[in-house]
């Protein structure tokens, strides 16, 4: 019988906001985001490394969630694909995404906006040369990967100022669902 593997504390600040949860000694990241901190950005897919769906931001660094130990980053900074945009407003690197083709079934995608954007923040001028290889751990089965350099290096436009981001679709709201006298509580799933 394998014994169990002590708990410990796990404190990180992710996508902006401190975390603390308990956790075993031997928790995957992966797993602690997606099951303990909600991130569900972050997907699981081979869980050996060799796709790159749970790739995340840590210390500005792109890194695969699924061969990390959580204890490993602890007190660390992580940033998800959550932690890309700006409350309502998306990312420059998700706007393109979007206007270029570079997500289509979606599943991969979040992996690629971490990896494009810890580029992005190191070099503004990445040649496709550069693109290609800091995206080179991320597969894709729908898009060839053509529109996903486009996408990126009209990011890299964005951030190096030579194109205004696209203005936001929507005025941000604090509260996209509120309850007031007008507005009667439901039980989740029920039309109003």
């Amino acid at each position: 019988m394998t014994p169990k593997a002590p708990s410990e504390i796990w404190s990180a600040e992710v996508n902006g906001e401190p975390v603390e949860t308990l956790i075993t000694s031997n928790a995957i990241l992966l797993d602690v985001l997606r099951d303990q901190v909600g991130t569900l950005g972050v997907k699981r897919g081979c869980d050996l490394g060799t796709c790159g769906c749970c790739t995340v931001m840590i210390d500005g660094d792109a890194r695969l969630s699924c061969l990390c130990l959580a204890g490993q980053v602890s007190g660390r900074d992580i940033v998800t694909v959550e932690g890309l945009s700006d409350g309502a407003h998306l990312a420059p690197i998700q706007t393109c995404f979007a206007e270029h083709g570079g997500s289509q079934c979606g599943f991969c995608t979040p992996g690629f906006l971490i990896s494009a954007q810890a580029l992005l923040t190191k070099n503004d001028s990445p040649t496709d040369e550069e693109i290609s290889i800091a995206i080179e751990g991320n597969l894709c089965r729908c898009t060839g990967y053509q529109q996903i350099v486009d996408s990126i290096r009209a990011a890299a436009e964005i951030h190096r100022g030579e194109v205004e981001p696209a203005p936001p679709a929507s005025d941000p709201h604090p509260n996209p669902h509120p309850e007031g006298p007008d507005e009667p509580s439901m039980p989740p799933g029920h039309a109003r």
